[in-house]
Protein backbone atom coordinates (compact mmCIF):
# COMPACT_ATOMS: atom_id res chain seq x y z
CA UNK A 1 0.00 0.00 0.00
CA UNK A 2 0.68 3.57 -0.41
CA UNK A 3 -0.96 5.73 2.43
CA UNK A 4 -1.42 9.47 2.20
CA UNK A 5 0.15 10.79 5.58
CA UNK A 6 0.16 14.68 4.61
CA UNK A 7 -1.02 16.96 2.47
CA UNK A 8 0.67 20.49 2.26
CA UNK A 9 -0.58 23.73 -0.13
CA UNK A 10 1.79 26.54 -0.86
CA UNK A 11 0.94 29.57 -2.45
CA UNK A 12 3.50 33.32 -2.74
CA UNK A 13 2.06 36.37 -2.77
CA UNK A 14 4.66 37.73 -5.30
CA UNK A 15 2.78 34.83 -7.90
CA UNK A 16 -1.04 35.03 -6.42
CA UNK A 17 -2.99 32.83 -9.32
CA UNK A 18 -0.74 29.74 -8.31
CA UNK A 19 -1.20 27.00 -5.71
CA UNK A 20 0.78 23.91 -5.36
CA UNK A 21 -0.11 20.77 -3.43
CA UNK A 22 2.78 18.57 -2.24
CA UNK A 23 1.17 14.59 -1.10
CA UNK A 24 3.36 12.62 1.05
CA UNK A 25 2.85 8.71 1.85
CA UNK A 26 4.11 6.37 4.58
CA UNK A 27 6.51 5.07 1.99
CA UNK A 28 8.54 8.92 2.37
CA UNK A 29 7.48 9.60 -1.42
CA UNK A 30 6.68 13.20 -2.20
CA UNK A 31 3.86 14.15 -5.29
CA UNK A 32 3.79 17.79 -6.51
CA UNK A 33 0.45 19.20 -8.57
CA UNK A 34 -0.50 22.58 -9.24
CA UNK A 35 -3.44 24.63 -9.86
CA UNK A 36 -4.31 27.82 -10.85
CA UNK A 37 -6.19 30.53 -10.08
CA UNK A 38 -8.93 31.31 -7.03
CA UNK A 39 -6.06 29.81 -4.87
CA UNK A 40 -7.64 30.92 -1.00
CA UNK A 41 -10.64 29.20 -2.60
CA UNK A 42 -8.60 25.96 -3.69
CA UNK A 43 -6.65 26.17 -0.51
CA UNK A 44 -9.80 26.02 1.75
CA UNK A 45 -11.56 23.08 -0.49
CA UNK A 46 -8.59 20.95 0.18
CA UNK A 47 -8.04 21.39 3.60
CA UNK A 48 -11.22 21.62 5.06
CA UNK A 49 -13.22 19.39 2.41
CA UNK A 50 -10.84 16.93 0.64
CA UNK A 51 -8.53 15.91 3.24
CA UNK A 52 -10.45 14.28 5.85
CA UNK A 53 -11.53 11.81 3.61
CA UNK A 54 -7.97 11.24 1.41
CA UNK A 55 -6.00 11.33 4.70
CA UNK A 56 -5.18 7.54 4.86
CA UNK A 57 -6.57 6.68 1.49
CA UNK A 58 -3.84 4.39 -0.69
CA UNK A 59 -2.26 6.85 -2.99
CA UNK A 60 -2.38 4.08 -6.23
CA UNK A 61 -6.07 4.38 -6.34
CA UNK A 62 -5.77 7.35 -8.37
CA UNK A 63 -9.12 6.63 -10.31
CA UNK A 64 -11.42 5.87 -7.04
CA UNK A 65 -9.89 9.10 -5.76
CA UNK A 66 -10.69 11.09 -8.68
CA UNK A 67 -14.49 9.84 -9.32
CA UNK A 68 -14.59 10.53 -5.17
CA UNK A 69 -13.10 14.20 -5.88
CA UNK A 70 -15.33 14.88 -9.04
CA UNK A 71 -18.72 13.67 -9.20
CA UNK A 72 -20.61 14.93 -5.95
CA UNK A 73 -20.05 18.32 -6.61
CA UNK A 74 -22.75 20.56 -8.28
CA UNK A 75 -21.12 22.59 -11.23
CA UNK A 76 -18.74 19.39 -11.85
CA UNK A 77 -18.91 20.65 -15.95
CA UNK A 78 -17.35 23.87 -14.90
CA UNK A 79 -13.49 24.83 -13.89
CA UNK A 80 -14.88 25.05 -10.40
CA UNK A 81 -12.99 25.75 -7.30
CA UNK A 82 -13.75 21.76 -6.35
CA UNK A 83 -12.69 20.79 -9.92
CA UNK A 84 -9.79 22.52 -9.73
CA UNK A 85 -8.30 21.63 -5.91
CA UNK A 86 -9.36 17.78 -7.50
CA UNK A 87 -7.29 18.64 -10.25
CA UNK A 88 -4.10 19.78 -8.38
CA UNK A 89 -4.10 16.42 -6.18
CA UNK A 90 -4.58 14.14 -9.21
CA UNK A 91 -1.50 15.84 -10.69
CA UNK A 92 0.43 14.80 -7.58
CA UNK A 93 -1.25 11.31 -7.25
CA UNK A 94 0.44 10.82 -10.41
CA UNK A 95 3.61 12.20 -9.48
CA UNK A 96 3.83 9.34 -7.27
CA UNK A 97 3.04 6.77 -9.82
CA UNK A 98 5.87 7.75 -11.23
CA UNK A 99 7.78 7.88 -8.65
CA UNK A 100 6.96 4.43 -6.87
CA UNK A 101 7.84 2.57 -10.15
CA UNK A 102 10.96 4.83 -10.91
CA UNK A 103 9.35 5.97 -14.46
CA UNK A 104 8.32 9.18 -15.83
CA UNK A 105 4.63 9.76 -15.54
CA UNK A 106 4.02 9.02 -19.67
CA UNK A 107 4.85 5.67 -19.09
CA UNK A 108 2.73 5.18 -16.46
CA UNK A 109 -0.14 6.42 -19.21
CA UNK A 110 0.99 3.77 -21.43
CA UNK A 111 4.57 4.97 -23.00
CA UNK A 112 4.92 7.63 -25.78
CA UNK A 113 3.18 8.04 -28.86
CA UNK A 114 6.43 10.24 -30.51
CA UNK A 115 9.44 10.98 -29.21
CA UNK A 116 8.62 15.10 -28.81
CA UNK A 117 5.89 17.12 -29.55
CA UNK A 118 5.91 20.34 -31.06
CA UNK A 119 6.20 23.45 -28.93
CA UNK A 120 4.35 27.02 -29.69
CA UNK A 121 5.14 30.12 -28.30
CA UNK A 122 1.91 32.57 -26.58
CA UNK A 123 3.49 36.22 -27.02
CA UNK A 124 2.57 36.89 -23.48
CA UNK A 125 4.93 38.92 -21.08
CA UNK A 126 6.39 39.17 -17.77
CA UNK A 127 3.68 40.60 -16.44
CA UNK A 128 1.05 38.55 -17.99
CA UNK A 129 -1.84 37.51 -15.87
CA UNK A 130 -0.35 38.26 -13.14
CA UNK A 131 -3.93 39.92 -11.35
CA UNK A 132 -5.00 37.55 -9.32
CA UNK A 133 -8.68 38.62 -9.89
CA UNK A 134 -10.67 36.80 -12.25
CA UNK A 135 -12.90 39.79 -12.78
CA UNK A 136 -9.88 41.85 -13.68
CA UNK A 137 -8.50 42.34 -17.37
CA UNK A 138 -4.94 43.29 -16.24
CA UNK A 139 -2.36 42.94 -18.58
CA UNK A 140 -3.19 40.17 -20.65
CA UNK A 141 -6.40 42.51 -22.38
CA UNK A 142 -5.16 46.19 -22.11
CA UNK A 143 -3.78 48.58 -24.79
CA UNK A 144 -0.33 48.62 -25.49
CA UNK A 145 0.82 52.23 -25.60
CA UNK A 146 3.86 54.47 -26.88
CA UNK A 147 4.76 54.36 -22.71
CA UNK A 148 4.97 50.76 -22.24
CA UNK A 149 8.35 49.45 -22.74
CA UNK A 150 10.03 46.53 -22.85
CA UNK A 151 11.48 45.01 -19.76
CA UNK A 152 13.32 42.36 -21.39
CA UNK A 153 14.07 40.57 -25.05
CA UNK A 154 10.61 38.12 -24.37
CA UNK A 155 8.61 41.12 -23.47
CA UNK A 156 6.30 39.79 -26.11
CA UNK A 157 3.02 41.19 -25.79
CA UNK A 158 4.63 44.45 -26.16
CA UNK A 159 6.32 43.11 -28.90
CA UNK A 160 3.25 41.71 -31.24
CA UNK A 161 1.69 45.23 -30.32
CA UNK A 162 4.84 47.01 -32.11
CA UNK A 163 6.14 45.33 -34.86
CA UNK A 164 5.01 41.43 -35.16
CA UNK A 165 7.37 41.03 -38.20
CA UNK A 166 10.32 41.19 -36.00
CA UNK A 167 8.88 39.31 -33.42
CA UNK A 168 8.03 36.12 -36.19
CA UNK A 169 11.77 36.68 -37.15
CA UNK A 170 13.18 36.66 -33.14
CA UNK A 171 11.15 33.44 -32.54
CA UNK A 172 11.91 31.44 -35.74
CA UNK A 173 15.44 32.38 -34.69
CA UNK A 174 15.10 30.19 -31.51
CA UNK A 175 13.65 27.11 -33.55
CA UNK A 176 9.68 28.76 -33.01
CA UNK A 177 7.52 27.88 -35.71
CA UNK A 178 4.34 28.78 -34.45
CA UNK A 179 3.24 32.04 -32.27
CA UNK A 180 -0.02 32.44 -30.67
CA UNK A 181 -1.47 36.69 -30.28
CA UNK A 182 -4.38 38.54 -29.37
CA UNK A 183 -4.39 41.97 -31.17
CA UNK A 184 -8.22 42.46 -30.94
CA UNK A 185 -8.66 42.11 -26.90
CA UNK A 186 -8.36 45.64 -26.21
CA UNK A 187 -11.37 46.44 -28.58
CA UNK A 188 -13.50 44.22 -27.14
CA UNK A 189 -14.02 46.47 -24.29
CA UNK A 190 -15.61 49.40 -26.29
CA UNK A 191 -18.50 47.37 -27.02
CA UNK A 192 -18.57 44.72 -24.60
CA UNK A 193 -17.63 42.51 -27.16
CA UNK A 194 -21.05 42.80 -28.67
CA UNK A 195 -19.18 44.05 -32.06
CA UNK A 196 -16.26 45.04 -33.80
CA UNK A 197 -16.15 48.65 -36.14
CA UNK A 198 -14.37 48.39 -39.44
CA UNK A 199 -11.42 50.47 -38.00
CA UNK A 200 -10.64 48.42 -35.30
CA UNK A 201 -10.56 44.87 -37.50
CA UNK A 202 -8.07 47.02 -39.36
CA UNK A 203 -6.11 47.80 -36.71
CA UNK A 204 -6.50 43.78 -35.13
CA UNK A 205 -5.34 42.73 -38.68
CA UNK A 206 -2.24 44.40 -38.85
CA UNK A 207 0.37 42.26 -36.96
CA UNK A 208 -0.78 39.55 -39.51
CA UNK A 209 -0.34 41.32 -42.31
CA UNK A 210 3.19 42.48 -40.60
CA UNK A 211 4.32 38.67 -39.76
CA UNK A 212 2.92 37.46 -43.60
CA UNK A 213 5.45 40.19 -44.64
CA UNK A 214 8.31 39.75 -42.99
CA UNK A 215 8.46 36.04 -43.07
CA UNK A 216 5.59 34.80 -45.10
CA UNK A 217 4.62 31.37 -44.07
CA UNK A 218 7.82 30.47 -42.37
CA UNK A 219 5.74 30.70 -39.26
CA UNK A 220 2.04 29.38 -38.17
CA UNK A 221 0.07 32.26 -36.63
CA UNK A 222 -2.93 31.84 -33.92
CA UNK A 223 -5.27 33.92 -32.73
CA UNK A 224 -5.95 33.96 -28.94
CA UNK A 225 -9.69 35.47 -28.35
CA UNK A 226 -10.29 35.15 -24.62
CA UNK A 227 -13.89 34.09 -24.76
CA UNK A 228 -14.50 37.88 -25.18
CA UNK A 229 -17.00 37.86 -28.07
CA UNK A 230 -20.88 37.83 -29.34
CA UNK A 231 -21.54 35.73 -31.71
CA UNK A 232 -21.85 37.89 -34.99
CA UNK A 233 -18.72 39.77 -33.70
CA UNK A 234 -16.34 36.98 -33.18
CA UNK A 235 -17.79 35.91 -37.10
CA UNK A 236 -16.77 38.70 -38.67
CA UNK A 237 -13.03 38.45 -36.81
CA UNK A 238 -12.94 34.94 -38.26
CA UNK A 239 -13.79 35.95 -41.58
CA UNK A 240 -11.44 38.52 -41.51
CA UNK A 241 -8.42 36.11 -40.56
CA UNK A 242 -8.98 33.77 -43.45
CA UNK A 243 -6.47 35.40 -45.67
CA UNK A 244 -3.80 35.04 -43.82
CA UNK A 245 -4.43 32.03 -43.66
CA UNK A 246 -3.68 31.02 -39.20
CA UNK A 247 -4.03 28.21 -37.86
CA UNK A 248 -6.41 28.29 -35.35
CA UNK A 249 -8.85 31.13 -33.54
CA UNK A 250 -9.11 30.03 -30.21
CA UNK A 251 -12.01 30.91 -27.83
CA UNK A 252 -13.90 32.99 -29.86
CA UNK A 253 -16.83 33.23 -27.87
CA UNK A 254 -17.97 35.02 -24.80
CA UNK A 255 -19.64 31.59 -24.11
CA UNK A 256 -17.71 28.90 -25.03
CA UNK A 257 -19.72 25.84 -23.61
CA UNK A 258 -22.92 27.02 -25.95
CA UNK A 259 -22.05 24.18 -28.45
CA UNK A 260 -24.83 25.36 -30.66
CA UNK A 261 -23.51 28.90 -31.42
CA UNK A 262 -19.70 27.47 -31.45
CA UNK A 263 -20.55 24.98 -34.09
CA UNK A 264 -22.44 27.14 -35.98
CA UNK A 265 -19.37 29.47 -36.11
CA UNK A 266 -17.37 26.99 -36.90
CA UNK A 267 -19.26 26.22 -40.21
CA UNK A 268 -19.76 29.65 -41.24
CA UNK A 269 -16.25 30.17 -41.22
CA UNK A 270 -13.04 28.33 -42.95
CA UNK A 271 -10.86 29.68 -40.02
CA UNK A 272 -10.17 26.50 -37.62
CA UNK A 273 -11.65 26.75 -34.38
CA UNK A 274 -9.86 25.90 -31.16
CA UNK A 275 -11.31 25.19 -28.00
CA UNK A 276 -11.31 25.39 -24.99
CA UNK A 277 -9.37 25.52 -21.97
CA UNK A 278 -11.76 27.19 -20.39
CA UNK A 279 -14.17 23.76 -20.10
CA UNK A 280 -13.92 20.94 -17.52
CA UNK A 281 -14.74 17.04 -17.61
CA UNK A 282 -15.11 14.17 -20.14
CA UNK A 283 -18.40 14.93 -20.64
CA UNK A 284 -17.95 18.52 -22.03
CA UNK A 285 -15.84 17.89 -24.33
CA UNK A 286 -17.37 14.66 -25.44
CA UNK A 287 -20.51 16.83 -26.52
CA UNK A 288 -18.39 19.52 -28.10
CA UNK A 289 -16.82 16.36 -30.16
CA UNK A 290 -20.03 14.66 -31.17
CA UNK A 291 -21.54 18.28 -32.00
CA UNK A 292 -18.81 19.33 -34.81
CA UNK A 293 -18.06 22.34 -32.95
CA UNK A 294 -13.98 22.35 -32.51
CA UNK A 295 -11.45 21.46 -35.17
CA UNK A 296 -8.69 21.31 -32.05
CA UNK A 297 -9.07 20.99 -28.90
CA UNK A 298 -7.11 22.80 -25.66
CA UNK A 299 -7.56 21.05 -21.97
CA UNK A 300 -6.03 22.81 -19.01
CA UNK A 301 -5.26 19.80 -16.72
CA UNK A 302 -5.42 21.86 -13.87
CA UNK A 303 -9.32 22.89 -14.47
CA UNK A 304 -10.42 20.07 -16.37
CA UNK A 305 -10.11 17.32 -13.29
CA UNK A 306 -6.41 16.85 -13.66
CA UNK A 307 -4.39 13.76 -15.75
CA UNK A 308 -7.32 11.19 -15.53
CA UNK A 309 -9.57 13.58 -16.69
CA UNK A 310 -7.35 14.76 -19.26
CA UNK A 311 -6.63 11.64 -20.78
CA UNK A 312 -10.11 10.60 -20.76
CA UNK A 313 -10.84 13.85 -22.85
CA UNK A 314 -7.67 12.79 -24.86
CA UNK A 315 -8.83 9.43 -25.94
CA UNK A 316 -12.20 10.87 -26.81
CA UNK A 317 -10.63 13.58 -29.04
CA UNK A 318 -8.59 10.55 -30.53
CA UNK A 319 -11.92 8.27 -31.62
CA UNK A 320 -13.47 11.98 -33.20
CA UNK A 321 -10.50 12.59 -34.62
CA UNK A 322 -9.45 15.95 -33.21
CA UNK A 323 -5.65 17.32 -32.22
CA UNK A 324 -5.35 18.61 -28.78
CA UNK A 325 -2.88 20.80 -27.49
CA UNK A 326 -2.34 21.00 -23.69
CA UNK A 327 -2.72 24.84 -21.87
CA UNK A 328 -0.20 26.16 -20.39
CA UNK A 329 -0.38 29.53 -19.41
CA UNK A 330 -0.42 29.17 -15.73
CA UNK A 331 2.89 27.57 -13.95
CA UNK A 332 5.09 24.69 -14.29
CA UNK A 333 3.56 21.75 -13.00
CA UNK A 334 0.96 21.86 -15.49
CA UNK A 335 3.70 22.37 -18.05
CA UNK A 336 4.99 19.10 -17.12
CA UNK A 337 1.49 17.61 -16.74
CA UNK A 338 0.66 18.57 -19.84
CA UNK A 339 3.49 17.37 -21.81
CA UNK A 340 3.57 14.18 -20.49
CA UNK A 341 -0.21 14.09 -21.60
CA UNK A 342 0.77 15.34 -25.31
CA UNK A 343 3.78 12.97 -25.76
CA UNK A 344 1.31 9.80 -24.46
CA UNK A 345 -1.76 10.64 -26.54
CA UNK A 346 -1.92 9.78 -30.01
CA UNK A 347 -3.90 12.88 -30.47
CA UNK A 348 -1.12 14.88 -29.03
CA UNK A 349 -0.47 18.06 -31.54
CA UNK A 350 1.70 20.84 -29.99
CA UNK A 351 2.18 21.83 -26.25
CA UNK A 352 1.63 25.57 -25.39
CA UNK A 353 4.95 27.14 -23.44
CA UNK A 354 5.43 31.23 -22.81
CA UNK A 355 9.42 31.64 -23.04
CA UNK A 356 9.05 34.79 -20.69
CA UNK A 357 7.81 32.48 -18.30
CA UNK A 358 10.69 29.70 -19.12
CA UNK A 359 12.91 32.50 -18.87
CA UNK A 360 11.90 33.67 -15.35
CA UNK A 361 9.83 32.57 -12.65
CA UNK A 362 9.33 29.17 -13.93
CA UNK A 363 12.85 28.47 -12.86
CA UNK A 364 12.75 30.20 -9.78
CA UNK A 365 10.01 27.55 -8.43
CA UNK A 366 11.37 23.99 -9.98
CA UNK A 367 14.26 22.80 -9.96
CA UNK A 368 13.89 21.41 -14.05
CA UNK A 369 12.25 22.74 -16.57
CA UNK A 370 11.49 20.61 -20.06
CA UNK A 371 14.37 20.70 -22.96
CA UNK A 372 13.47 21.90 -25.75
CA UNK A 373 15.31 21.79 -28.87
CA UNK A 374 14.47 23.12 -32.18
CA UNK A 375 11.14 24.09 -31.32
CA UNK A 376 10.18 20.76 -30.00
CA UNK A 377 9.66 19.39 -26.16
CA UNK A 378 11.49 16.20 -25.56
CA UNK A 379 10.72 13.24 -23.50
CA UNK A 380 11.36 13.50 -20.01
CA UNK A 381 13.71 11.24 -18.39
CA UNK A 382 12.96 11.59 -14.89
CA UNK A 383 10.61 10.03 -13.06
CA UNK A 384 6.84 11.09 -12.15
CA UNK A 385 6.23 14.48 -13.40
CA UNK A 386 9.81 15.81 -13.50
CA UNK A 387 9.05 18.45 -11.55
CA UNK A 388 10.49 19.37 -7.94
CA UNK A 389 9.88 22.35 -5.61
CA UNK A 390 13.35 24.43 -5.07
CA UNK A 391 13.61 24.12 -1.32
CA UNK A 392 13.99 27.69 -0.97
CA UNK A 393 10.36 28.03 -2.25
CA UNK A 394 8.80 26.93 1.21
CA UNK A 395 11.42 29.41 2.53
CA UNK A 396 9.95 32.64 1.24
CA UNK A 397 9.02 35.32 3.62
CA UNK A 398 5.57 35.64 0.97
CA UNK A 399 5.41 31.39 1.60
CA UNK A 400 1.58 30.51 2.57
CA UNK A 401 1.88 26.98 3.90
CA UNK A 402 -1.10 25.07 5.09
CA UNK A 403 -0.92 21.29 6.02
CA UNK A 404 -3.20 18.62 7.26
CA UNK A 405 -1.98 14.87 8.19
CA UNK A 406 -2.56 12.39 10.93
CA UNK A 407 -0.58 15.23 13.19
CA UNK A 408 -1.94 18.36 11.82
CA UNK A 409 -5.91 17.42 11.48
Amino acid sequence: MSIITNVRTIRLEQFPNSIWVEIETDENLTGLGEAWRGTAAIETIIHHDICPWLIGQDSRNIELISRTLLTPYVGFHSASAEVRAASAIDIALWDLAGKRHGIPVYEALGGASRSSIQVYNTCSGYSFNASSSAYNSGSSRRMITDKDEMRGPYDDQVAFNRDAGALAKSLLSEGYKIMKIWPFDPFAAKTQGNWISATDLEAGLKPFQQIRDAVGNQIEVMCEMHSLWSAPAALRICKALEPYDIFWAEDPLCKMDDIQQIKELRHKTRTPICGSETLAGAVTFRQMFAAGAFDYAMLDLGWCGGLTEGRKIAALAESYNIPIAPHDCTGPVLLWAGLHLGLNSPAGLFQEVVRANLATWYQDIVEALPVIEDGHAKLPTAPGIGAVLRPEVKKRADAIIRETGASHS
